[in-house]
């Protein structure tokens, strides 16, 4: 999805150049707000959250079993939706004209700064800075490794001392570079109609396929995988399901801001359900032989081919869009706010020489799930959420917050650290 997890961390708008500047529809207009409905709310929360990261939870099922992936799957969906809520409720207590009536909190990084300081919008700044740069590495590593597959190249064959993924890799560079280039989003915003269509044909013509080749297989499957994967399976389902950062703006444009949390919930349960058909039937489908992007998995034919080749030109186009947030981050911080383009190259020249270093699309998505993605999701929304109702909550309340930020932290370092070691082990 084009919205998906692109988050900003400050309300502070980007200074563009006039030259650059004159056609910007993309940026809120005094006078001009339109509140969204319930059925275009539950849209844009199904936007932000749902993209690439669903594409490895059929292999993430055949590591975890398919029994113990689906209810890890829905109890970091339950985890999700009430840390979404601590949010919403935090920043509505600060607005409160009888407490703060602060009205400037339309980010997290806003009600950080209002909850910490200076701390809290710099832990914010840092938590999306790396999620953003994760989620556009994976997009990388799709791309590359999904080209290379449809081109039928073995892994091992190099041409002038690169592998097939690396010439794929660079060859999408220079084109990046120009598309990060772009300082408004402007003239890439009617593509996300087109990533929203091609992400849910994509997935419906797999799951098709999925039954259909379930039925004729019927391979040998695991309903658990044991507890030694159960951080690595916690890591990619915290992946799938980030996109804390767009909660509070979606929640300011809500029309019924009273039923924005039935809203929130309804659309996470069809997530939910989405996901674990998803990577139920992948699995079901390929047994043991489930790949870490489950579109490799299919065969040769042309709509195989199309299907694969349409979600790299989405992920393509979507790059720049999940850097977005990163530019604003580092151009509010060193350059005042204002654009910088040699900035902008160095950062994806590091983002792209990352994405070759890390083979598996997977392992990389419970890496980013694992850290970053748990501490921007549960750790922070607790922890701001405790700060600024202690003195009102019951002692379960402050019990049930703490043990979110205790746990985060431990699930988190353990996850990282299971999550590295998968990645640097050895592929059969």
């Amino acid at each position: 999805m084009v919205f998906e997890k692109e988050a900003s961390s400050s309300a502070h708008v980007l200074k563009i150049p006039p030259f650059l500047g004159e056609d910007t529809p993309l940026l809120a207009k005094p006078g001009h707000r339109h509140l969204s409905s319930q059925p275009k709310t539950f849209a844009n929360v199904f936007i932000a959250i749902v993209g690439a990261g669903v594409l490895g939870l059929p292999y993430t099922f055949k590591r975890t079993g398919w029994l113990m992936g689906s209810l890890m799957l829905f109890a970091v969906a339950l985890l999700t939706y009430h840390c979404m809520m601590l949010l919403v409720r935090t920043r509505r207590k600060l607005q409160d004209p009888l407490v703060l009536g602060l009205s400037n909190l339309s980010s997290f990084g806003d009600l950080g700064f209002a909850v910490c300081g200076p701390l809290g919008r710099f832990s914010v700044d840092v938590m999306i800075i790396l999620a953003q740069a994760g989620f556009s590495v994976s997009y990388l590593i799709f791309i590359s490794n999904t080209l290379s597959h449809l081109s039928d190249s073995s892994s091992t064959t190099r041409i002038l001392g690169l592998t097939s993924k690396s010439w794929y890799l660079w060859g999408c560079f220079p084109f990046q570079l120009g598309l990060n280039s772009i300082p408004t989003l402007t003239h890439l915003a009617p593509l996300s109609i087109f990533a929203d269509v091609v992400d849910l044909g994509a997935m419906g013509v797999v799951m098709v396929e999925d039954v259909s080749l379930f039925l004729q297989r019927r391979p040998a499957l695991q309903a658990f995988g044991g507890l030694s994967v159960f951080l690595y399976g916690l890591g990619v389902a915290v992946y799938a399901f980030e996109g804390i950062g767009m909660i509070l703006p979606l929640e300011s444009e809500a029309k019924d801001k009273d039923k924005f949390g039935k809203v929130l919930g309804l659309c996470m349960a069809f997530i939910s359900l989405l996901y674990g058909s998803f990577g139920i039937l992948g699995y079901f489908a390929f047994g043991v032989e489930t790949k870490d992007i489950i579109t490799t998995n299919l065969g040769q034919g042309w709509i195989s081919t199309l299907v694969q080749l349409g979600l790299c030109v989405n992920l393509f186009f979507t790059l720049p869009l999940m850097m977005n947030p990163v530019y604003e981050v580092i151009e509010r911080r060193f350059c005042g706010s204002r654009y910088c383009m040699w900035q902008r190259w160095v950062v994806i020249l590091g983002v792209s020489l990352l994405a070759l270093l890390v083979p598996n699309f997977a392992d990389f998505l419970s890496l980013v799930g694992s850290s970053v993605c748990i501490v921007l999701g549960f750790v922070l929304p607790a922890l701001f959420h405790l700060l600024v109702f202690k003195e009102e909550m019951s002692w379960i309340g402050m019990v049930l917050d703490g043990a979110i930020v205790v746990l985060g932290i431990v699930i988190g370092v353990s996850g990282t650290w299971s999550s590295v070691m998968e990645i640097l082990a050895p592929k059969a």
